[in-house]
């Protein structure tokens, strides 16, 4: 019986790797009035609720001015998503 002829392997090329550019330098270290406003969101929002429960603000205690300052803290750990 006939033997049929071997195919020739392909030489294995390897794609070249992409480039990693880490984000972190691309981008550089978050301004300061970003952390500024970040830790001050979270501050305010602290001290609106201790200030809530203490009857320092009119209408105390009040379910809006938890509210308020429960926005505060969590605009402020938002804003940690992007803290470089």
């Amino acid at each position: 019986m006939p033997v049929s002829k071997k195919r020739k392997k392909a030489a294995k090329r390897r794609p070249t790797p992409p480039k990693r550019v880490d984000p972190v330098q691309e981008k550089g270290p978050s301004p300061t009035w970003y952390v500024v406003t970040m830790f001050s969101l979270m501050g305010l929002g602290v001290i609106i609720i201790l200030a809530n429960y203490i009857n320092l603000l009119p209408n105390s205690p009040s379910n809006a001015w938890l509210l308020i300052g429960l926005g505060g803290i969590a605009g402020g750990f938002a804003m940690t998503l992007n803290y470089r």
